[in-house]
């Protein structure tokens, strides 16, 4: 066990409460305690934190998919103009574009790995606020690329929205879960995947042609990504950093305290202050949490290999080929572009609405029971579908089927596999091993998310719908892992979770 430091965060917090005496027995939970109910402050605090965040996240996802034949074309007319040259390789052309919208993952993942990094050295809250450095530059790049004659800037501002969108995917469900109380940490954790279904939702909206989805206007499109991040630089400095960083990884007593009562409402969190007390004194049993020790240490290696391959599950699930795939199935089903164009507002409308009614469920049902349902139904979807693509020319009720199938598909996502696995890596980690573990399982995240956006085109290409056969084989798997391997964290405090890892023989 490593000694402990004279003037220590720990030394400190154990002195103030000694002083203090806040060591005494609490006095019995009373109905006015705050630690049982929401409050305008705390929806107040989750607004700023998630709405200048995770919008980032699915709108920087979205947004280049309605203008890209516009910006193709304008990419082409660049290129002559510098060469002269009057015939353009659409090669080069789409070589170009897909390096401006595939380096935003590329960004995702170095924002996930310096996760860590940044919550540690300026906190939840600053390193949300620092973070909005790189939306500002991004949005003044994209939205000056066309007037300057220059698509340089925008795969350099997709890069800085890639490694913002890659930190807030990291910070923001971390700052969700140690701001909530334990009975709403789910569903305040699902608001992340919320405001990222919404932003998409908005995004193909804006990128409609009667709006900014035109020649002179899609940089205006690009640029609007700073909107949300000037959102936040003005909300969230009036909200208070995460109690359990003051504590835990600042030995600021006082300040956690205040902290806490702010976002309660009230002056009756001895409960929870004394919680988090435990959890801390949980933490200095063990040595500080490094890189390696995450792997080789038994107790950390198992939270960690669950955390990870959720976010596997999540990005190999196929939501971004159906996704894909959804505007072709609704022209099979004879709809025109338009027509298509609009039923996918629809399917990303429902997106929405079921990551909402998500937001309920979780806590009654449990994050282990959603992820079973969500994965299980997506598999069977997924054979469904493949059938009825080989048998779509056959009959038009068969196109309808498939527009059914894409549908309940995204239903099933939006159940448990799409927000679940954000916030269940702050749930299964102590205070010491969050940032960490955090940044392993973001980083891994948005390299899945990569590989699947390199990968998919071509296997579609060579499979057609039977690719969808790939995805239900995963799917399959990833029900096993899940039902043996994850642990249902509904309603358990740190210790409870840690006692679990201590008593399961997760390998």
């Amino acid at each position: 066990m490593a000694a402990k430091t004279a003037g220590s965060p720990e030394e400190a917090v154990r002195d103030k409460r000694r002083s203090s005496g806040s060591d005494q027995p609490v006095a019995p939970k009373t109905p006015g305690n705050a630690d049982t109910g929401f409050n305008g402050r705390l929806a107040f605090a989750i607004a700023a934190a998630a709405l200048g965040s995770s919008f980032q996240h699915g709108y920087n996802t979205g947004v280049v998919n309605a203008p890209q034949k516009l910006i193709e074309d304008w990419i082409k007319s660049v290129e002559q103009n510098r060469t002269g040259i009057p015939e353009v390789d659409p090669g080069k052309v789409t070589m170009i574009w897909s390096i401006a919208v595939s380096i935003f993952c590329v960004g995702g993942m170095i924002g996930g790995a310096i996760t860590g990094l940044v919550a540690d050295r300026f906190g939840r809250k600053g390193g949300l606020l620092i973070n909005n450095v790189f939306v500002i530059a991004a949005g003044i790049l994209q939205g000056c690329s066309r007037a300057a004659g220059s698509y340089e800037m925008i795969i350099l501002g997709r890069f800085f929205i890639g490694i913002n969108s890659g930190l807030n995917a990291g910070l923001a469900p971390m700052y969700l879960a140690e701001i909530s109380p334990i009975h709403f940490r789910g569903a305040v954790g699902t608001v992340y995947q919320l405001v990222v279904t919404i932003s998409i939702l908005v995004s193909q909206i804006l990128g409609l042609g009667s709006l900014l989805g035109t020649e002179t206007k899609w940089p205006v499109l690009l640029a609007l990504t700073v909107v949300p991040g000037i959102f936040q630089l003005v909300t969230l400095p009036l909200c208070p950093e995460s109690p359990k960083f003051l504590l835990l990884g600042r030995g600021q007593e006082t300040e956690a305290h205040a902290a806490l009562r702010w976002l309660r409402g009230t002056i009756e969190v001895h409960d929870e202050m004394d919680e988090m007390t435990n959890e801390y004194e949980a933490m200095k049993s063990l040595p500080k949490v490094t890189m390696r020790e995450m792997f080789t240490n038994s107790m950390l290696r198992a939270p960690l290999l669950i955390s990870m391959m959720l976010m596997v599950c999540q990005q190999l699930s196929g939501i971004n080929a159906v996704m894909f795939f959804s505007t072709k199935i609704f022209k099979l089903a004879n709809l025109d572009d338009d027509s298509a164009q609009y039923a996918t507002l629809g399917m990303g409308s429902m997106n929405v609405f079921m990551t909402l009614v998500s937001l309920v469920l979780v806590e009654k049902t449990g994050r282990k029971t959603l992820l079973l349902i969500g994965f299980a139904g997506m598999c069977i979807d997924t054979v469904l579908l493949t059938i009825a693509l080989a048998y779509v020319h056959s009959a038009q009720w068969v196109s309808y089927l498939s527009i059914l199938l894409v549908i309940v598909f995204v239903v099933m996502f939006a159940v448990g596999p799409g927000s679940i696995p954000w916030f269940m890596v702050s749930e299964l980690f102590n205070q010491s091993a969050r940032p960490a573990a955090t940044s392993l399982a973001v980083g891994v995240n948005w390299t899945a998310n990569f590989i699947v956006g390199l990968g998919f085109l071509p296997l579609q290409e060579a499979m057609g719908g039977y690719v969808f056969i790939i995805f239900s084989v995963l799917l399959a798997l990833f029900v096993v892992f899940i039902f043996y391997k994850v642990p249902e964290t509904k309603n358990k405090t740190m210790e409870e979770i840690s006692a679990m890892f201590r008593q399961q023989s997760y390998q």
